[in-house]
């Protein structure tokens, strides 16, 4: 098992609102988790960060999990009170009153992938041949497309593209979705923000992620090509493989 988290301001913005890293609990089980913070907000810098922060410390100080199940609610309830904690550090701090964040939180369980996510940070599984979006993006667009009123290509182009249905921060009580899925080996586990994705697509996505070379080329290449395409956000990646007949952490 190999895993690589990166973060770049980007080319235009000066301050870095994402948030990130890869985190192992007591027995060496791994969590990856991403934070988008809300741009237009304020303090979303502080939204994101508190908010992997709190991820952190609840990871490094868990048992042992063993079942899927028990480990979706487990992420299910703590990005809750997650939740909690940015109202509650809003109300205190009038500097951060309206900050939010997305947040997208991946373990590894053996061979699979157990997920929690709220906002529009995504979550892909990649082969040798294919890329999938495993999370749903929460956002204004998103729904449009859900619901028939306007097409994928449509959506690129929107000029409500980046607003978002959920957060975290924003509301009182939040919908987190959960989520986990089984992977073989030579296949990869990719989190990012819209920063990435509002660059590449897919498939370009697929095409440096199989390229030869190790994880960190991949991920400095993918914030490399974003930033070459206009850099106008933050971009964040997290690239988390299980290589060929390898189970052991590198």
């Amino acid at each position: 098992m190999h895993a690589v988290f990166k973060t770049d301001k980007g080319k235009i913005r000066e301050a870095n609102e994402d948030f990130g890293g890869v985190f192992f609990n007591e027995d060496d089980q791994l969590l990856a988790v991403v934070a988008d913070g809300m741009g237009g907000h304020q303090a979303g810098d502080v939204a994101s960060r508190l908010a992997v922060e709190q991820m952190k410390g609840y990871w490094e100080s868990t048992r042992v999990f063993t079942d899927v199940k028990e480990l979706e609610v487990w992420l299910e309830t703590v990005v809750k009170e997650v939740n909690d904690v940015l109202k509650d550090h809003a109300q205190n701090n009038e500097e951060c009153k309206g900050m939010g964040t997305t947040l997208i939180a991946a373990a590894v369980l053996n061979n699979e992938i157990v997920v929690a996510h709220i906002g529009d940070s995504r979550l892909y599984h990649v082969t040798k041949e294919t890329i999938e979006q495993k999370t749903t993006d929460h956002s204004f667009v998103n729904e449009l497309v859900l619901q028939g009123h306007i097409t994928k290509e449509e959506a690129e182009s929107h000029p409500r593209k980046n607003v978002l249905t959920r957060a975290l921060g924003t509301e009182e009580e939040v919908n987190v979705d959960t989520l986990s899925y089984e992977w073989q080996n030579d296949s990869c586990c990719l989190l990012c923000t819209d920063g990435l994705t509002n660059k590449l697509p897919d498939e370009d996505i697929l095409h440096i992620v199989n390229r030869s070379m190790s994880n960190e080329e991949k991920v400095d290449q993918l914030l490399e090509e974003a930033n070459q395409r206009g850099g106008e956000d933050n971009i964040t990646v997290a690239l988390i493989s299980l290589e060929s007949g390898d189970q052991t952490w590198t």
